[in-house]
């Protein structure tokens, strides 16, 4: 039991390290995973819930640090009981959010850890319960584990060491881009190929026929049988990318803005759009018009027509703009506004607003 203990007590402690650090590599996925629950909540118990939502990117850095800063007093064995008991609470907390994901089908991924690894609702239930039964066995074995591997200042000095670290990734990333990018507008991708599917499409095709459940790999044309669902033999060569769309007025513009050289500024929504950068922002685009590269500069947005007017006359933009879903483009890239630099569909770079490149930049890339 010794052996079995030491173990569940090493696995625990991983795990809601590495939960913790996912998290904070992508701080404002995650916050928007939370306002997608708070959404969920308010219109289910109230709407105090959307007090949070202007917080979330707090509460995420806080939630995410705090997974880490436990996970590391638990593998210290730093109060060890009392670690416990807040672990208790996290895991309480997280499987609830998760069955109730699963039960009423509210929110279809958790979150739980980041876009690295997608979880369906009761895959991540059955996670939390997993973790739970790693914890009774801690728990009541603690006995095993008397050895403290950090105590009295030695302890406070390293747990102040896990929260600083864990709070600056968060802070950083929040400031910047994330460290690892795993959207699928990450660079390197080509959008206009994970728009596709990476080989044809196979279904098998369940009817029904006097209380009868047959499948069947080609639709059968006996018309005594009933359609019931269909069902795809190789979902993991379906489009990565489903729901990438651009247009203006004049009409769709998709297919256009995958060929050649652009430049593309993305302003997710204007209201919560930093405005303090847009002096360096216009400078690049009109350097970026005139490479000898051949860069298209334009601006992308998810805002209305009468908004993003208003908005592209405060700040001086100039450059043809179109719109798309806001939720495509908070997955393209995580600043608004932001820039992405396309070759024919393919992503080469991303800047976050505090990080501007020049003209030379953007050229050494093409």
């Amino acid at each position: 039991m010794k052996l079995i203990t030491r173990i569940c007590w090493l696995l625990l402690g991983a795990v809601f390290i590495f939960s913790g650090l996912i998290k904070l590599n992508d701080p404002v996925g995650t916050a928007l995973k939370l306002e997608e629950y708070f959404d969920v909540f308010a219109e289910d118990f109230g709407r105090f819930f959307l007090v949070f939502k202007g917080s979330a990117r707090t509460i995420s850095i806080v939630l995410s640090s705090l997974e880490v800063v436990l996970g590391v007093a638990l593998l210290l064995r730093w109060y060890l009981r009392k670690t416990m008991w807040v672990l208790l609470v996290l895991l309480v907390f997280f499987g609830f959010l998760t069955f109730y994901s699963a039960a009423f089908n509210k929110v279809t991924d958790c979150g739980c850890f980041g876009d690295f690894i997608k979880l369906t609702p009761w895959t991540s239930f059955a996670k939390d319960m997993v973790l739970l039964g790693l914890w009774l066995v801690v728990f009541f074995n603690v006995r095993y584990l008397r050895r403290v591997f950090a105590s009295g200042q030695l302890g406070v000095m390293y747990i102040t060491l896990a929260a600083a670290i864990a709070i600056g990734i968060g802070v950083r990333a929040l400031g910047h881009l994330p460290y690892f990018d795993f959207l699928p507008y990450k660079v390197g991708n080509d959008i206009g190929k994970l728009m596709q599917a990476s080989e044809p499409m196979r279904y098998k095709y369940i009817m029904e026929r006097n209380g009868e459940t047959k499948e069947f790999t080609e639709y059968p044309t006996d018309s005594t049988w009933k359609y019931k669902q269909m069902v795809s033999l190789n979902p993991e060569a379906g489009p990565k990318i489903t729901d990438f769309r651009v247009w203006n007025d004049a009409g769709d513009y998709t297919q256009e803005l995958l060929k050649g050289n652009k430049l593309v500024l993305i302003v997710q929504g204007t209201e919560k759009a930093d405005r303090d950068r847009f002096l360096l922002i216009n400078q690049l685009m009109l350097s970026a018009d005139s490479s000898k590269k051949k860069i298209t500069p334009l601006i992308i947005t998810s805002s209305s027509p009468a908004d993003f007017d208003a908005f592209r006359h405060d700040v001086n933009l100039s450059a043809p703009f179109y719109y798309a879903d806001a939720t495509v483009l908070k997955s393209m890239i995580r600043s608004n506004p932001g820039f992405i630099l396309l070759q024919n569909g393919v992503v080469k770079g991303k800047y976050h607003y505090h990080d501007i490149p020049t003209r030379g930049k953007l050229e050494e890339l093409l």
